[in-house]
């Protein structure tokens, strides 16, 4: 069975390395790292003692024959741009055959979104598929696949901007995800900001239901990247630092979520019992969603 998945053939179907290792080909080498790192050890043997053998050995297999290969082909700046430069020519080939073909709603989608807003689509989905990809082995093919094309798309979108800029990151804050020209950003755009912002705030509660606090912090860091200036985020944020014995931290979102909302709730509360001041309102707060933060601690705060 393995000789089969493993033959030429087969390892033909993964060429794209970042695709492999589940990353955007805007990763820099310090993203690669971390990914790199993470995969190896979700795939190391000692996380499948208590597997089948084949299993294992599909894990040890995937690992040696295809994780580690790609990371060898990212690591080094020269080799990530030979690697760009051959996506490039199978983008303008596809172009010129008119046969992208693309399989997944994910890279269809992509393939229609504004200009302004791709970054942050791209990456958002990169992130939502590269989490799952190495979990369940007998996803794997699949996954990357739709990596593969979401990392094609992305690139006939760009065909004009070379190099691609390598960025820390995969999050992107919606004044990067602005054209060069300075036009307005349209609001199409403005919304898919705000709707993966929203994502990782809903997420953020959920986790913070199970009292998983660290998550929490991340998803809603995750969102304040994205969309800095809602209150609601901020303040949830502090209440999940307050939660880990970090006032200090709390006091500093919590005195962010008056700034640009002086009737935020869980703010207000806590601001009391911390001695957080108000500080003058720099923006119009939007209304707080339904199932917001009365619907996460289960009364008014």
């Amino acid at each position: 069975m393995l000789q089969t998945l493993f033959s030429t053939d087969w390892l033909k179907q993964f060429s794209d390395p970042y695709a492999v290792l589940g990353l955007s080909v805007t990763a820099d080498d310090r993203r690669i790292l971390k990914r790199y790192h993470a995969v190896a050890k979700t795939l190391h043997p000692d996380a499948y003692i208590t597997t089948d053998t084949n299993t294992r050995e599909l894990a040890n297999s995937l690992l040696a024959h295809l994780v580690n290969p790609a990371y060898q082909q990212l690591k080094q700046d020269s080799s990530r741009a030979e690697v760009l430069a051959m996506l490039r020519f199978r983008v303008r080939r596809l172009n010129q055959e008119d046969s992208l073909g693309l399989q997944s709603d994910g890279a269809r989608r992509l393939l229609t979104t504004p200009v302004a807003a791709a970054d942050i689509v791209y990456e958002q989905a990169i992130a939502e598929l590269a989490e799952p990809q190495y979990q369940s082995l007998e996803q794997f093919e699949q996954i990357t696949h739709q990596l593969g094309e979401l990392n094609l798309v992305y690139l006939r979108l760009k065909l004009n901007e070379t190099p691609i800029r390598e960025k820390r990151t995969g999050l992107v804050s919606a004044a990067e995800a602005k054209p060069v020209q300075y036009t307005p950003v349209p609001a199409e755009a403005a919304r898919y900001t705000t709707d993966y912002a929203q994502r990782h705030y809903e997420r953020a509660q959920e986790y913070m239901k199970k009292a998983n606090w660290p998550m929490a912090v991340q998803e809603l860091r995750d969102a304040i990247r994205i969309e800095s200036n809602r209150s609601d985020y901020h303040s949830l944020l502090a209440k999940a630092y307050l939660m880990q014995n970090l006032p200090g931290m709390a006091k500093v979102h919590f005195r962010q979520a008056l700034k640009f909302n002086p009737n935020d709730a869980l703010a207000l509360e806590y601001a009391k019992r911390l001695g957080v001041t108000q500080e003058e309102p720099v923006n119009k707060q939007p209304t707080e969603r339904k199932g917001g933060l009365f619907g996460l601690f289960g009364k008014k705060q």
